[in-house]
């Protein structure tokens, strides 16, 4: 079911039982409809001002955002016209011994989480009747599970998540194991077709070179 984020109060405007004792009828409903316009323009403006206020939030994560990424494309491109291809800065035994790059970049966790619940949906769920203490009752429960978690589970769907992605990460590495099963099958004798390229030592084109450049080509 569709979960609505903000709601408008008063709904009903001209609904209501008129007190009694009154004299003029008419002239207490239109007051009451007044005052109902009213209330619902305080709670339109105060749900335009939370709007215009996460409007403001986004702007202003995507703003920083962007800086930090511009800031990063500047420092690269004066990086990159330092770099110069025909000198070798750093050796390659330098750079096996280099770590690992490693980003610095913090991804979002935990995005759907009590602090990232809208201040209207937090009233509503703060106005809704708390649910029953069945948690006494987990004491006396044989299997040991939460007697709570049979009435309301707010880890539901991220076990239910969690399950799927389990699935599917065994069901891809059954496939690959099945994969490499069947191209064995194709070809068995795959191993032993494959020539090794002969590695050209030094010592070798020194002792083609004291032949003479002349007969280096025979010599290959």
């Amino acid at each position: 079911m569709p979960l609505v984020k903000r709601n408008i109060n008063p709904r009903h405007l001209c609904r209501g039982p008129v007190p009694e004792g009154i004299n003029s009828e008419l002239e207490c409903v239109t007051n009451n409809t007044l005052a109902a316009i009213i209330q619902q323009l305080s709670s339109l403006s105060k749900h335009a001002e939370d709007i215009f206020g996460e409007l403001f939030n986004e702007a202003n994560n995507f703003y920083i955002r962007a800086n930090s990424l511009q800031d990063r494309i500047d420092r690269l491109a004066v990086k990159v016209t330092q770099l110069d291809s025909t000198v070798e800065e750093v050796s390659l035994q330098d750079i096996n011994m280099r770590k690992a790059f490693k980003s610095s970049t913090i991804q979002d966790q935990q995005v759907i989480s009590k602090s990232s619940i809208p201040h209207p949906v937090a009233d509503m769920h703060n106005l809704s009747d708390k649910p029953p203490p069945l948690n006494i009752l987990t004491p006396y429960r044989d299997d040991k599970k939460d007697a709570m978690k049979f009435y309301t589970d707010p880890s539901y769907f991220f076990d239910l998540w969690k399950e799927k992605m389990l699935q599917d990460t065994e069901d891809k590495r059954k496939e690959k194991r099945r994969q490499k099963r069947e191209k064995h099958k194709l070809n068995p004798d795959r191993s032993q077709q494959i020539n090794v390229r002969k590695v050209k030592t030094r010592r070798e084109e020194w002792e083609r070179k004291k032949m003479g450049i002349e007969f280096m080509s025979d010599a290959n």
